[in-house]
This record gives structure tokens, C-alpha cells and sequence, in this order.
């Protein structure tokens, strides 16, 4: 998140939002070039327990990850 002053300008801006639900992790945001999905599956978590909710839900199904 960066969150701040920019001259008279106010910053607030999430570049990684994750929720969880219902026992998996949901990425609602990604501002960055990292695959975090990629990272959390190298990390252990199953790809199941994973939903990409910054794609709409008819999209989930065919990214890979879980579906809630």
C-alpha cells in the first residue's frame, strides 16, 4: 500500500489487496509484475485454495486457481 503526501496532492493506493474467505485467498489486487499466485503455490498453498478475485467470477474457472 502506498499511502502519503505528494506536494498537496494526498497518496492512497493498495498495490497488493488479499482477503481471506471461507479458507482461501483471495488476490482482489495486484499492482506489481510478480505472479503472487505462482509465489503462494511455491509457498505451499494449494492452487484450490486461490481465487483471483480481480477477475470477474465468469472469468475464474478458466484461470488455473480456485473457484469460490
Amino acid at each position: 500500500m502506498r499511502v502519503g503526501w505528494k506536494d498537496l496532492e494526498r497518496i492512497y493506493y493498495t498495490v497488493l489487496h488479499f482477503d481471506i474467505k471461507d479458507g482461501k485467498i483471495w488476490l482482489q489486487q495486484n499492482a506489481t509484475e510478480s505472479d503472487v499466485g505462482q509465489e503462494l503455490i511455491e509457498m505451499g498453498v494449494d492452487k484450490e485454495d486461490i481465487v483471483l478475485g480481480l477477475h470477474p467470477p465468469y472469468k475464474r474457472p478458466y484461470t488455473g486457481y480456485g473457484v469460490a
